[in-house]
């Protein structure tokens, strides 16, 4: 198959979501209304909710959602071959990932910007409510710690890597204080200045890892990273979201989708051959990179790109904080999560144009790939032009760089830049993974302060600033010492497992508020969905605890996914409870707004 056919079929297929579920949800089932305030308008503070600019805030939640999962999962997942990828990608992201990542987001700024708890305890009940504070505090501490090492391991000893994201928090202050104070609200202003000195400072990477000063100064170990890392998602955490956050995650978004773009560019050139076969005899387990068959592990490998509950996560914490129409949530919502499955197709592309012995090599330990009884076809003379050892490094990272440097240096005049290309993708899916680092620090800075302020209702006060500091030093100490004692890595599976149950939870959750809301002739959009994935991921859940987890005496795995497992199917049961209960009321009435609904819910 030529990699350009799935470029174009991804790109129609995205495009005509938007235009017609997209509206047919924004319209006719949340009723988005322009004339009702938001919380970033009816509380703004200057600090947490600030009204902002829709194409800003894109770039803002585009670049916090979009991590390691649409980059990393699509490439592991092409074990299984390219078809259940594509596919997966396609549908979920259209009528799973864009509809949870929509809806949740119109939760929450139907409930003052809260978090996924709190809609919860309001939609569903406090029992509930409770549950998934700790379900998603827990989640999310995996999640952050998991991503950070990703981090850590594509920057460590990479000069040019290095210097190239530190110098996008000086470029995003400048940004930031550009648009608070020198010329406010001047986005394309921001954006031209803020590109521009990110561009220089990507053209200067290559010189700074050769100067011998420099390098030694950007040339950090893999523990001066991992405590480099937490101190940044501090600041970020704690610095007003106006000065730090917003404009770096906006920066950062420019290098991703432009990057991506370049990508789709350079297929469209080159036009290469997806060397993977649609379906490979892994299809059915026994691979050398996820164990399990297709169905169901290709649902938790391929997370944040088909649909993810850190998307929730973000949905509910910084994102419709700063949302200053209702429309808004449309383009924000959907549109971003179409944009990141339109990343994972590029992923998928990235590994599937690889020889597939090649693939194998890079990606499978090489005890699992000498047993394949495969020959490595170009890993040799890719490992040369790149200038780096590429077998044996199993993750995603390094074979995603490896296929789109490849991709690269086929296009013209661009022959003998490979390695060039490949270090640019390894410092991009560095940036690629960091901006979701320090959005998801301050929502946990913000899921923290809810949950003590329950016990201390000073917590509660967004603006007091010892509760900002105290909880984001906890919040952040807490994934910062996972990260720096490594003990993350072998937790990191859980990931897949735990996100999808969120991701799955938050659709029941919110099928609930379409109830209430007299909207259960369309509540299928969400339950279905929700239903399915988290049938699916529970299958996953038990297979790898009895199948992979257990047999190997991973014990402390197996407790940790039965804990997550347990939570989750709390939080279903009451959901499908209050589903009942709604639909048993048969006597509407008006709320505040004039809109009419089954229950009135507290805000």
């Amino acid at each position: 198959m030529n990699a350009l056919t799935l470029v174009f079929v991804a790109v129609c297929v995205f495009a005509i979501a938007y235009r017609t579920y997209g509206l047919f949800i924004a319209n006719k089932v949340l009723n988005l209304d322009t004339a009702r305030t938001t919380p970033a308008v009816k509380l703004a503070d200057g600090q947490d909710y600030v009204k902002t600019n829709k194409y800003y805030l894109y770039g803002h939640h585009f670049a916090a959602i979009a991590a390691a999962g649409p980059l990393l999962g699509p490439v592991l997942a092409a074990q299984f071959g390219y078809l259940p990828g594509a596919l997966w990608i396609l549908i979920g992201a259209v009528l799973a990932g864009a509809v949870h990542d929509m809806i949740v987001l119109f939760a929450s700024v139907r409930h003052k910007g809260r978090s996924l708890a709190y809609i919860a305890s309001k939609e569903v009940g406090k029992p509930v409510g409770i549950v998934a504070s700790w379900a998603v505090l827990f989640i999310l501490i995996l999640t952050l710690a998991g991503l950070s090492i990703a981090v850590v391991n594509a920057m460590f000893e990479s000069a040019w890597g290095t210097f190239t994201v530190f110098a996008t928090i000086p470029i995003a202050l400048i940004m930031g204080v550009y648009l608070q104070y020198w010329r406010v609200d001047d986005v394309k202003g921001a954006s031209i200045l803020g590109v521009a000195l990110l561009f220089v400072a990507i053209l200067i990477g290559p010189y700074v890892a050769s100067h011998p000063a420099l390098a030694g100064i950007f040339t950090l170990s893999k523990k001066s990273i991992s405590l480099a890392i937490p101190i940044y998602g501090f600041f970020a955490s704690v610095l007003p979201v106006w000065l730090l956050l917003c404009p770096r995650d906006y920066l950062s978004t420019y290098l991703k989708i432009g990057t991506v773009v370049m990508l789709a560019g350079g297929i469209a050139m080159v036009q290469p051959t997806m060397l993977m076969p649609a379906i490979t005899q892994f299809a059915n387990g026994g691979g050398p990179i996820i164990g399990g068959p297709v169905i169901p592990f290709m649902f938790i490998t391929i997370a944040c790109g088909a649909i993810s509950g850190f998307h929730a996560i973000i949905g509910t914490g910084t994102t419709p904080k700063m949302i200053g129409n209702e429309r808004d949530i449309l383009f924000v919502g959907y549109g971003a999560m179409l944009t990141e499955g339109f990343v994972a197709i590029m992923a998928l592309i990235a590994a599937c144009t690889l020889v597939p012995a090649d693939y194998f090599a890079i990606n499978a330990p090489p005890a699992a790939f000498a047993k394949l009884g495969m020959q490595v076809q170009d890993l040799p003379m890719l490992a040369a032009a790149v200038q780096e050892n590429l077998a044996g490094r199993p993750g995603g990272a390094v074979s995603l760089a490896v296929g789109m440097a490849h991709v690269f240096s086929q296009v013209p005049f661009m022959k003998g830049l490979m390695a060039y290309w490949y270090h640019f993708a390894i410092m991009f899916e560095a940036v690629f993974i960091l901006t979701a680092v320090d959005a998801g620090t301050r929502v946990g800075r913000f899921f923290l302060q809810e949950m003590i302020g329950t016990v201390i209702p000073k917590f509660n006060d967004k603006a007091w600033w010892p509760g900002i500091i105290s909880t984001s030093f906890i919040f952040t100490g807490a994934w910062g010492y996972l990260v720096y004692t490594g003990d993350i890595s072998t937790i990191w599976p859980l990931f897949g497992m735990s996100n999808q149950l969120l991701a799955s939870s938050a659709l029941i959750i919110c099928t609930a508020m379409l109830i209430r809301m007299n909207k259960a002739k369309y509540a299928w959009i969400t339950a279905i969905p929700g239903l399915l994935l988290a049938g699916v991921t529970m299958w996953a859940g038990y297979l790898q605890i009895t199948t992979i987890y257990i047999p190997q005496g991973k014990i402390l795995l197996a407790t940790l996914a039965c804990i997550v497992l347990a939570m989750i199917v709390v939080v279903l049961i009451g959901s499908i409870k209050r589903w009942i209960e709604l639909l048993q009321i048969r006597t509407p009435t008006v709320d505040a707004y004039g809109d009419t609904v089954l229950v009135v819910a507290e805000e």
